[in-house]
């Protein structure tokens, strides 16, 4: 390959209607005339939801919205290829739309029979939107006479066997990836990925977690040594806070590893909580750029950056639940209780988005997503059944009612006041402060409010650290 290769990402809303598949066609088209180009594709907007809600209707025992459903994935992946392609181009594309579609109906059906919706054939089922849209994309590029094809990420990416998040095999993955499309890269054709797939060292699909496309694109970015990944998003770029919240936030041209990835853990749905991981040895720039409007610059994510700047982005989380855990006796080891809590956690596969305690009165609270609470409490409740039976610990406690803010920036070490200068914007609106964290690195400042105080909290901070763009 003579040319830089880089790999090009695209999500749900760049590829989410006939038009913006074209608007993706034509970004790829254009980077090769300088780039070796590698595609990774999210499914179109909203298919993966579709796709869940058929096989929750199948475990339900809900033939009939079964049966609509399918009828709506086929008529919406139908339409756009006939929209796309030309008619003397059509069969190919359209037969394969038929057999994944099949494939994907064939295991619905099995589920409505079992009544049950086994992990890993949801990990086998779910991935049937990028490939139908890795199918339509690449049928575009053929037809212009630009060689292109759909390529099943779980030839490629290796994954242990954790469904529905699982992890990557790096050394197993750059063997596949070299062996499957080298020769592809080096003959000028254009692969197009799916994204959120990969399978078991035995052969069987996973999936890395919903979101999992950014994530997909950089393992591939960091197995093919690639040069640069390109995120294409339905956005500016990382923004100094969400511009729904925030009238006059602004795009950070450029961002730190560091900085991307609390952010994104944080809230922020620009990025993959994972997607920076597997970059950070190979130091691979990250763009996040808008597929709508591809002139504006966009962010620019690098491995560090100088700045004396404190707090340079606000992020938000809604959706999230306190779980708050208390030793009844002052004699029961705090430390050992959180021990045993985060282990409870991490075996019920649930993100602990922040942790607090209490040194004197041997309580503690964890943060954790809404849709992960339900699994938290059941695995807490067994890991301290005994416990919890002789009154040795409080009933666990839950506040539903929060939510989680986060200011981030790498100029926020050692820098006096800014700690203060947060806490007074928020104090001024009003606002009651529930839990805070802050790690050594003093990279993060996450405060838990109430959630109908989110908003507020986020816009008051925002302004008091002069982050707007007439600042």
């Amino acid at each position: 390959m003579s040319q830089p290769l880089i790999v090009m990402k695209f999500g749900g809303t760049s590829v989410g209607s006939p038009e913006r598949i074209v608007r993706a066609a034509d970004l790829i088209q254009q980077a090769r005339e300088k780039f070796t180009v590698v595609a990774v594709v999210s499914a179109m907007a909203g298919v993966t939801d579709l796709l869940l809600e058929t096989m929750r209707c199948a475990e339900a025992d809900d033939p009939g919205s079964v049966d609509t459903h399918l009828g709506t994935l086929k008529t919406r992946h139908v339409d756009a290829c006939r929209e796309l392609l030309p008619v003397g181009d059509h069969d190919e594309a359209m037969d394969e739309i038929e057999r994944l579609l099949a494939g994907f109906e064939r295991i619905a059906r099995g589920m409505l029979m079992l009544g049950e919706r086994p992990p890993k054939s949801v990990d086998e089922a779910v991935p049937t939107g990028e490939k139908l849209s890795a199918c339509l994309i690449s049928a575009v590029l053929r037809s212009r006479g630009v060689p292109a094809k759909a390529v099943n990420a779980c030839e490629l990416i290796v994954t242990d066997d954790v469904f529905g998040n699982a992890s990557p095999l790096f050394d197993r993955t750059r063997t596949n990836a070299d062996a499957r499309l080298g020769p592809a890269l080096e003959a000028g054709e254009t692969p197009i990925v799916t994204g959120f797939s990969g399978a078991t060292t035995k052969g069987q699909p996973t999936t890395l977690g919903r979101g999992g496309s950014d994530f997909s694109a950089s393992i591939l970015a960091t197995a093919l040594d690639a040069s640069e990944l390109w995120i294409w998003t339905d956005v500016d770029g990382i923004l100094t806070a969400d511009p729904r919240l925030v009238k006059d936030a602004r795009v950070l041209p450029e961002v730190s590893y560091s900085e991307a990835a609390e952010l994104a853990f944080n809230g922020a749905k620009v990025l993959h909580p994972r997607t920076l991981t597997p970059l950070v040895k190979k130091q691979i720039p990250v763009w996040i750029k808008n597929s709508f409007e591809p002139e504006k610059e966009g962010t620019r994510i690098v491995p560090e950056i100088s700045t004396d700047h404190g707090v340079r982005a606000i992020t938000s989380l809604a959706g999230v639940a306190l779980i708050t855990i208390e030793a009844a006796s002052a004699s029961m080891s705090g430390a050992q209780l959180m021990a045993r809590a985060l282990g409870a956690a991490a075996r019920a596969n649930v993100e602990v988005l922040l942790m607090t305690r209490s040194s004197f009165r041997q309580n503690f609270c964890m943060l954790v997503r809404t849709e992960e609470l339900a699994a938290a409490l059941e695995s807490l409740h067994e890991e301290l059944k005994i416990e919890l039976a002789h009154d040795y610990v409080h009933p666990i406690r839950v506040n539903e009612s929060v939510g989680l803010m986060a200011a981030v920036g790498e100029g926020m070490h050692g820098t006096p006041g800014l700690a203060g200068k947060v806490f007074t914007a928020i104090s001024r609106q009003e606002i009651n402060i529930i839990a805070i964290a802050q790690g050594s690195s003093e990279l993060t400042i996450a405060i838990v409010v109430a959630e109908d105080a989110l908003d507020n909290a986020v816009r008051a901070v925002h302004e008091a650290c002069g982050l707007g763009a007439g600042s």
